[in-house]
């Protein structure tokens, strides 16, 4: 299928690169991008030695598909547009800038039968595909997840920007609806929140803790999972995953005694496994 970018900014590139890749050549005919900006243009050409389209609608007559890596403020028509000229769809997060274009976007999709996908990509990140197979039924979750200010993200605001991600894997882990939703955020650099909490209570009980920052001395990805009997640990950054189990006598599955270490508890006597679960390096975005 031939696919061609929307956007050649920072994400643009890294999106063309992806495209080029050996992973994806034998899956997409890279057609070439739209930037009306000549700065990025010049810059894509360059690495890449790809096409400039000179308009929008000239790269939708050559394409199947379009990847949308602009500002979010362009998402909605741009995506809109390639719908209704029968382009399948992939949208950088946050999907548009406003809910009711969502909504609008969500009915056409549906409309036109086309496949419409959006760029939460922690969900294929090897932390997170490492915990495949397992029972997840987590109670309590609490991620952080911070980076240093970079003004090209400023267009929305910290939740949408960078916690949109631990929203995305929350709700895809618990299955239960939303109760109450507590939250704060503080302009710090910019005109929308820079740094922002949010504590989000389930129907089943379960409670995720949110923290989000883009004005942070350090980078940080990482989540915590709590469920009976079960500890897990996840980080993005390093792309690994941390499992502790506890395990009672009366457990069918129990490992080999001499791999766990034992000890009492307030329940009983309980035998800790700890493992990290293999992966493999992968790009989430391919």
């Amino acid at each position: 299928m031939k696919i061609g970018v929307l956007g050649a900014g920072h994400l643009g590139k890294i999106h063309i690169r992806c495209i080029l890749s050996e992973d994806c050549s034998s899956v997409w005919d890279f057609a070439g991008f739209y930037d009306p900006d000549d700065q990025n243009a010049a810059s894509a050409i360059a690495q890449f030695g790809v096409r400039r389209f000179d308009t929008y609608e000239e790269l939708l007559g050559e394409v199947d598909a379009v990847d949308i890596v602009t500002p979010t403020p362009f998402h909605f028509a741009l995506a809109a547009g390639a719908l209704r000229a029968g382009k399948h769809v992939f949208i950088e997060k946050p999907v548009t800038h406003t809910v009711d274009e969502a909504d609008e976007l969500l009915k056409l999709a549906a409309d036109t039968g086309l496949k419409v996908q959006v760029g939460h990509v922690e969900r294929f990140n090897p932390a997170f595909t490492g915990l495949r197979g397992m029972t997840l039924q987590p109670m309590f979750i609490e991620g952080h997840r911070l980076a240093a200010f970079q003004p090209r993200g400023t267009d929305v605001s910290v939740i949408l920007d960078l916690m949109i991600h631990d929203l995305d894997l929350v709700l895809h882990l618990v299955k239960s609806p939303v109760k109450k939703v507590s939250a704060s955020g503080v302009a710090v650099l910019s005109h929308t929140p820079d740094i922002a909490n949010a504590r989000i209570e389930f129907e089943n009980g379960c409670v995720a803790n949110l923290t989000a920052s883009r004005i942070s001395m350090k980078s940080m990805r990482k989540m915590r999972l709590f469920q009976e009997d079960h500890y897990l640990s996840l980080d993005f950054s390093e792309k690994n995953a941390q499992i502790i189990r506890l395990y009672d006598q009366a457990a069918d599955n129990l490992p080999p005694v001499d791999q766990l270490m034992e000890f009492d508890t307030p329940r009983g006597k309980k035998w800790l496994e700890m493992r990290m679960p293999e992966t493999a390096p992968v790009n989430a975005i391919v």
